[in-house]
């Protein structure tokens, strides 16, 4: 890092914002009154790509759903030219859907005797090229390099034309020039004709057909889209596949099981290498599983990977080419006297991220928010309490199984603020800045604003001299949310994501998709 991201890093996390006022925005798939959600529809992944001017999500019934930004096809360009011209592009980033694939169906391993669901566990986005988008989705055990790129529609004509006209046909192809009107359709239908073409019942007209002609086929003004799976990453993983992430080089990505980290190349699907295992000799000696990885945003050599136990590690792949050894970890001791039966359940990292200069990590358990530097490993420069209402019904959750939610979190392309979700569809914003109290409870609907929650920070330990450990609680009593309404296990806020370069983020309630702004 150069000398004037640090400053830039410095004096963003050292100047607290106000609390910012999050509006609705937009909803996709919103259920009518009295409508039921189905489980194929319940949407399990979303992912903005890295200029933010499209939005992929995958649900539980393997389809991937793309959405692009208004602007792009109100304005016919990028939004980066756009950003040079002398208008404003929007009051506020908005979406339209774009297409849609089948990315996974139901599989059967016979060798093993097991069922692969077709949910589509994760996106990620590749680079683009020559117009056209990549990405990568996984279900339970394959990954999949999508295509997805505009197709000039191929219309057939000409099919049935008078004998006399026939020897014309060569010529009015050829030059798209027919003294009668073209007959245009593509594949797939046909013109109303009762005597000049076959029926359906494979009956001749009267009289016969004098001559058969071939079709003429020509390439349309039309587009469409067209989504093509490139290439199939299988059979690399005995265990459930958790996270997939690209690395900056372009050329390579990692996926992660509970046992093993893998790296591919995004040219060979037939061959990954093996460059994390946890795996003992004896399983029942396994104390610890690995729950998320992810690469560094610029560094193509480093990647971090989080544990079951609350612990985050950073790797080197310089290092070594089996990368046993770690070059940092990071983690938060607990007092012993402080144990209880949950301490290690909640304890479970379900989400890592890395900020966009890559000086932090975010990572979320099921409790906490905690934000690590990454060049100080004595503990989380901030932790923000998610639900802390929730701790004495963690008998409740843990019946049933609630306590085992994988929550997702999320930071501000500027580093200053961090979200994740939480129960009763709500989800919760903090300020990362030093001396920052913003701690926003909002709620899944038209209406998102449900109370600003202020509290005070209240410094634990110094770090450093810019830096101090702080813990952040909203005022919050037991048993009730912010609101001061109860909550609901069943509605559950898992998964959303930050636009990279505005204050927009897009979260996922079931199977309905809410876009906010601020």
């Amino acid at each position: 890092m150069n000398g004037g991201e640090s400053e830039e890093v410095a004096s963003a996390v050292a100047s607290p914002l106000t609390p910012q006022e999050w509006k609705f925005s937009q909803v996709f798939g919103e259920l009518a009154v009295g409508e039921e959600v189905q489980e194929v529809d319940i949407i399990s992944t979303l992912e903005f790509n890295k200029s933010g001017d499209h939005l992929a999500t995958g649900d539980r019934g393997g389809r991937v759903v793309l959405f692009e930004h208004t602007d792009m096809k109100e304005h016919g360009g990028n939004r980066r030219d756009l950003e040079m011209m002398d208008y404003s592009v929007s009051r506020h980033p908005e979406f339209r859907y774009k297409t849609e694939f089948q990315s996974h169906e139901p599989e059967f391993d016979y060798l093993k005797s097991l069922e692969i669901g077709e949910k589509v566990n994760k996106i990620r986005w590749c680079h683009t090229a020559n117009g056209a988008l990549f990405l990568l989705s996984s279900n339970e055990k394959t990954i999949k390099l999508w295509k997805v790129q505009e197709k000039k529609v191929k219309k057939i004509y000409d099919m049935n034309i008078d004998s006399s006209k026939a020897a014309g046909n060569v010529s009015a192809a050829s030059s798209s020039v027919s003294s009668t009107p073209k007959q245009y359709f593509t594949y797939g239908s046909f013109p109303d004709c009762s005597y000049n073409c076959l029926s359906d019942d494979l009956s001749f007209p009267p009289g016969g057909i004098p001559s058969l002609r071939l079709p003429v086929v020509a390439v349309s003004g039309d587009t469409s889209l067209v989504a093509r799976s490139r290439r199939v990453y299988a059979h690399a993983h005995d265990y459930h596949i958790n996270s997939v992430s690209n690395n900056s080089d372009g050329e390579t990505f990692i996926s992660a099981d509970d046992l093993r980290i893998n790296l591919w190349n995004l040219e060979i699907s037939n061959q990954s290498f093996n460059i994390v295992d946890v795996k003992p000799a004896n399983m029942e000696e396994l104390t610890e599983v690995i729950t998320s990885a992810v690469f560094h945003p610029t560094r193509c050599n480093m990647l971090a990977y989080s544990s079951s136990k609350g612990s985050i590690r950073l790797i080197d792949l310089r290092q070594s080419a089996l990368c046993d050894s770690h070059s940092k970890i990071f983690e938060e001791q607990e007092e012993p006297s402080s144990r209880t039966f949950f301490t290690e359940i909640i304890a479970s990292i379900s989400d890592i991220k890395f900020a966009k200069d890559g000086r932090y990590i975010l990572s979320r358990d099921f409790m906490t928010l905690k934000l690590w530097d990454i060049n100080m490993d004595a503990g989380p420069v901030a932790t923000f309490q998610v639900h802390e209402h929730l701790r004495p019904k963690l008998c409740d959750l843990y019946d049933n199984d609630s306590i085992f939610d994988k929550f997702e979190c999320c930071l501000s392309g500027d580093g200053q603020r961090a979200a994740t979700g939480s129960y009763s569809n709500m989800f919760r914003v903090f300020g990362c800045a030093l001396g920052s109290t913003e701690a926003t409870f909002l709620e899944a609907s038209k209406n998102p604003m449900r109370k600003l929650v202020h509290a005070p920070s209240k410094p634990s330990r110094s770090l450093c001299s810019s830096f101090t450990h702080v813990v952040r609680r909203g005022a919050e009593s037991p048993g009730v949310d912010a609101s001061g309404n109860s909550f609901d296990s069943t509605k559950k806020l898992l998964h959303l994501a930050w636009h990279p370069s505005e204050n927009s983020i897009a979260c996922a309630a079931a199977n309905s998709l809410y876009m906010y702004y601020a």
